[in-house]
């Protein structure tokens, strides 16, 4: 497994990432090779097709599309770990080619006991996005997760016994004014909040996110929710 030290660029806290490894058809495991002394940049702005980037398998030299490695760093912040680029089979290095959108499902990371490991959602599109949140709350331990039929003006795409909780698929981080309305609508049904958001959230958000007490997640395209804050790292380790 390799791993690469990060500094954000935002808080300028140090990070060690250590880059997944997933399942070839072949059965070997493979990674996305990193390129080390390239800066990360911060996720600002997403586009479906540009998250994916090409790896080799080193056992069968099979050439496949995987999620760009992504950080989430404590201050919101969602990092892209750059990597050194991979020439497809058949291809020049430096040639252009389409991204393809991959026929699998990345390997997933192992949860803490006694859970079993949570399986992702990979995610391609919005609807995705509240379908992996929805796995995960159920992965959590909450009963009757479901999603209503048409988004309510109260903007709340999940429900489960309860909870209630809010999925952000945009391209830009997650508002103030969204964290705080999903508090309210909590407030008013007597339940509890989550957040899910797939450009991390601004500064003020999470700030006021620890002080009401609502559980942020930042996800990625594998589908796999990660806490951003204390709360958020509270229900992972207890549960619903």
């Amino acid at each position: 497994m390799e791993s690469l030290p990060v500094r954000c660029p935002v808080c300028r806290r140090d990070h060690v990432y250590a880059t997944p490894a997933y399942p070839c058809p072949c059965g070997a495991p493979t990674t996305t090779p990193l390129l080390r002394g390239a800066p990360v940049t911060r996720i600002t702005h997403r586009t479906w097709t540009d998250d994916w980037v090409t790896a080799r398998c080193r056992a069968c030299g099979r050439h496949d599309q995987w999620p760009q490695p992504e950080l989430c760093c404590p201050c919101g912040a969602v990092l892209r770990i750059p990597v050194r680029p991979v020439a497809a089979p058949g291809r020049a290095p430096g040639t252009a080619s389409r991204p393809v959108r991959p026929s699998h499902i990345p390997l997933p990371r192992t949860a803490a006991a006694p859970r079993p490991a949570f399986r992702p959602l990979t995610i391609r599109t919005a609807q995705d996005a509240v379908g992996a949140a929805a796995l995960y709350l159920k992965w959590l331990g909450y009963r009757e997760v479901v999603q209503p039929a048409g988004r309510p003006s109260s903007r709340i795409d999940l429900r489960a016994a309860g909870l209630i909780a809010q999925v952000d698929p945009t391209t830009r981080p997650t508002a103030l004014r969204d964290v705080e309305c999903l508090w309210l609508n909590a407030l008013s049904a007597s339940v509890s909040g989550v957040f899910f958001s797939l450009a991390g959230y601004a500064p003020d958000a999470r700030q006021r996110a620890d002080g009401l007490g609502i559980p942020l997640f930042v996800m990625d395209l594998t589908g796999t929710p990660q806490p951003v804050n204390g709360p958020a790292e509270e229900l992972v380790g207890t549960g619903a």
